[in-house]
């Protein structure tokens, strides 16, 4: 990918599921702590250049079926546990989208937002990168948007599991992984 080809209107980053409950707390990513950093810089260079920031988080209910069949109650609608962690919180004018499934797309508002506002491109961040960031990349491909990783900037429980996300984003969605440092530098 050539990162010098990102046009800032046209691009939004979005940051998917750097909960509480995911980096601390109920279903703690030990590996989480080595992309906050990563994501910040990228999130802050957006904001400079006048990307769009879009924030697609997990808002849980008992009844979800994700509760129900797949995972213990975490990111529970509310709660302390479903806000983003402090070094990312949202900034006015950034677009906060609730999800209560693995994709940002399925049932939220962030379909209508990206088109309302002319965005192509997106560039996901944040967790994991084997599951909410493969459901959201398969949703953006399939809606015809251009998919940017940053593997720098999304991971897994396991490094085996980051790897394999990586490699079926680039392989079945045709994701570009550039650095962040790459992103940010095409976004001064």
């Amino acid at each position: 990918m050539s990162a010098e080809k990102l046009k800032p209107g046209e691009t939004a980053v979005v940051v998917i599921d750097m909960l509480n409950d995911f980096v601390t707390g109920a279903l703690k990513c030990e590996r989480a702590q080595m992309i906050i950093p990563n994501i910040k810089a990228l999130v802050e260079a957006a904001r400079r250049a006048g990307a769009h920031v879009v924030y697609s988080n997990d808002a849980h209910s008992n009844q979800d079926h994700e509760i129900e069949v797949a995972w213990a109650p975490h990111a529970m609608a509310g709660t302390e546990g479903a806000q983003v962690i402090a070094e990312l919180a949202p900034a006015p004018g950034d677009h906060v989208s609730s999800k209560t499934t693995y994709s940002g797309f399925y049932g939220t508002d962030l379909d209508k937002y990206l088109k309302r506002k002319g965005i192509t491109t997106l560039v996901l961040t944040g967790l994991h990168t084997d599951c909410c960031v493969r459901h959201t990349a398969a949703d953006a491909f399939f809606r015809g948007y251009r998919v940017v990783v940053p593997p720098d900037c999304v991971q897994a429980f396991t490094d085996e599991a980051h790897t394999a996300g990586l490699e079926y984003l680039k392989f079945w969605y045709k994701a570009e992984t550039p650095s962040s440092s790459e992103l940010v530098r095409s976004m001064s």
